[in-house]
């Protein structure tokens, strides 16, 4: 099995335990507080990591270019904007579709690569994209009462419009940290996907937590204080959450970021296998078929 898609599988078990202790937080504090941990929390550890490949393991460091903080900016501000309009789809009663739509963003991402990149998914690739996408967005609608009639009215309501906007969003930014991440391998004396990988991720993730923490103390000060008792969960959070992260950048930097969230798609599995063993929950049809599809997808990727 390549290296990319084992960083891709652990990233996702991180990414799904962190999740579920953002959950815990948004107990005790509200949406952009528990948006915040991710990056606040995760900054210390992602520069943590950076300095480790540099001081003791002797990696060199990159000197970064101009090509390098466009996309870093970029793919910065898009996942925050993503991050938002997801959380935002939860005030609205019929959240499921449009949370369905944002899943769209494998296949977002490579539209973005080829656009951006130049690079062009294999035939087989994209049958392996749609198959995920279909999947995950059965998952999505799995547990509503949605009729063949009011998914199709779904397609032009504004809950579609926001959930595609976010998919979006979040395909631009895999893209941008990959074209990122690259951009550092002309200062390097060879590529280094660990290194660009780190270095990426510690100026994203202070560019984010900069945005972030202007925008709490502006406009909701009252959560720094909620942040400040949740200190030590939001701790964990952050180490998992920049783990996770650190692997998504390297996975990317090494392959094409449209075919690493496919394999993503992966954390899923993970949550519905802590929600059957853990919490005894079951799962239904469309559910377990949805879990079908994205195995499929991603067992074609690594064989094709």
């Amino acid at each position: 099995m390549e290296t990319w898609v084992l960083i891709t599988i652990t990233a996702a078990f991180l990414q799904n335990v962190r999740s579920a202790m953002q959950k815990h937080l948004k107990g005790v504090m509200g949406t952009t507080g528990a948006t915040f941990v991710r990056f606040g929390f995760g900054l210390p550890f992602a520069l943590f990591y950076l300095v480790v490949l540099w001081r003791f393991a002797g990696h060199p460091l990159p000197v970064p270019n101009a090509t390098f903080f466009q996309w870093a900016v970029v793919g910065g501000l898009a996942q925050i904007a993503a991050t938002f309009l997801l959380v935002h789809l939860f005030s609205f009663r019929n959240f499921a579709v449009g949370t369905a739509y944002s899943r769209t963003e494998p296949a977002q991402a490579a539209l973005f690569g080829l656009i951006f990149l130049g690079e062009k998914a294999s035939q087989g690739a994209l049958v392996a994209i749609g198959i995920s996408v279909v999947g995950v967005t059965l998952i999505s609608v799995a547990r509503t009462t949605l009729s063949a009639r009011s998914l199709l009215t779904s397609v032009f309501s504004r809950t579609a419009a926001i959930g595609l906007m976010s998919g979006t969003f979040f395909g631009l930014s895999a893209v941008s940290y990959r074209s990122a991440s690259l951009a550092l391998a002309a200062s390097l004396p060879a590529p280094d996907y660990m290194m660009q990988a780190s270095f990426t991720l510690g100026f994203v993730i202070l560019l984010q937590t900069v945005v972030m923490f202007v925008w709490i103390a502006v406009r909701e000060p009252e959560e720094l204080q909620r942040i400040g008792a949740a200190w030590r969960p939001a701790f964990v959070v952050g180490f998992v959450g920049a783990s996770a992260s650190f692997g998504w950048f390297m996975a990317m930097t090494l392959q094409q970021a449209a075919i690493v969230k496919v394999v993503a798609q992966v954390e899923m599995l993970f949550t519905f296998a802590s929600s059957f063993f853990v919490f005894r929950e079951w799962i239904n049809r469309l559910e377990l078929l949805g879990c079908l599809l994205i195995v499929l997808g991603v067992v074609m990727l690594i064989v094709l």
